[in-house]
């Protein structure tokens, strides 16, 4: 049994409907996509999930059963705003927070401490937030939503305000997690982390859910439209093959867009002709050109 399943959630405010018949499910160790513009429903759907609202229509489960209380010790939630107190020590806090959600104060202090020295900062543990960076207390809070073991975390953008190397270092804890069979539901509008992440997605639209599926199987629903060229001498006459209907110039080399994958043999035989090619490739689709396309063509 999954542990989260949506299913046709609906969510209102008058006459505004913010979710529209909403359904997915997230299995054991899995990190599912949420993607949409602001106001498509994201921040909505993740609200119901945690419990805070509940949907006018639909029902939610968790391991098959509904929200209560007892479901809370299984929930982890990092926010996109910073919800730490600046002026309380992150200890005081985190373990405060941990406590809450049923976990014992002496397990919590040894997780606290094991998270601290895993992110490399043990020296954090009597400092207040507001000592700490911007993408320091993001980790701060990171600790926070993951202290008591959650089956299921909810994390929304939770990469920002994070430099490279720390939003790497927050990856690769995520994919810890979730080989050691914690449930995420991400939601980011950095589309390249969702590849990287994500196996399955929902893409949200003025409420409503307009993509759904495996990312592998999305991608072969669009058509294959660029093409990364490069040669030791340029290449002339790009512009004139049939099918190619623009062609921009690169430091090391063309990217090229044709109207279908034929046209770019069409685009090799004319560069061959020309002199040796070091690089040839029909892109698939990015996740961001997908996202663009399904939200664009619905754009009002």
């Amino acid at each position: 049994m999954n542990p989260l399943k949506v299913e046709s959630v609906v969510k209102q405010y008058g006459e505004k409907t913010a979710v529209n018949r909403l359904s997915f499910e997230v299995a054991e160790g899995e990190i599912y996509g949420l993607l949409g513009a602001n106001g498509a429903g994201k921040t909505t759907t993740m609200r119901m999930v945690l419990g805070l609202i509940l949907p006018d229509e639909g029902d939610i489960r968790y391991f098959g059963n509904p929200y209560s209380k007892e479901q809370l010790s299984m929930l982890g939630y990092l926010p996109e705003e910073r919800g730490m107190y600046p002026k309380i020590k992150v200890s005081d806090q985190i373990l405060y927070l941990a406590q809450l959600r049923g976990m014992p104060r002496k397990n919590a202090e040894a997780n606290l401490r094991r998270w601290l020295d895993k992110f490399e900062v043990p020296e954090y543990y009597d400092k207040k937030v507001e000592e700490l960076s911007k993408g320091n207390q993001q980790k701060i809070q990171f600790i926070a939503a993951v202290i008591h073991e959650p089956k299921i975390v909810i994390m929304d953008e939770a990469f920002s305000g994070l430099d490279p190397v720390n939003v790497e270092m927050l990856k690769k804890t995520v994919k810890e997690l979730r080989d050691g069979g914690t449930s995420f539901v991400f939601s980011t509008h950095r589309m390249e982390h969702v590849e990287e992440l994500c196996r399955n997605i929902t893409i949200m639209h003025k409420s409503n859910p307009v993509l759904q599926g495996a990312i592998r199987d999305i991608k072969k629903k669009f058509p294959q439209e660029r093409v990364l060229l490069s040669a030791d001498e340029p290449i002339q006459g790009l512009e004139s093959v049939p099918g190619v209907t623009s062609v921009v110039r690169h430091e090391h080399g063309w990217e090229l867009k044709v109207r279908e994958p034929e046209a770019a043999q069409a685009v090799l035989r004319h560069a061959l002709a020309q002199g040796p090619v070091r690089r040839f490739e029909l892109m698939e689709p990015t996740l961001n050109e997908i996202f663009i396309k399904t939200v664009g063509e619905r754009h009002e």
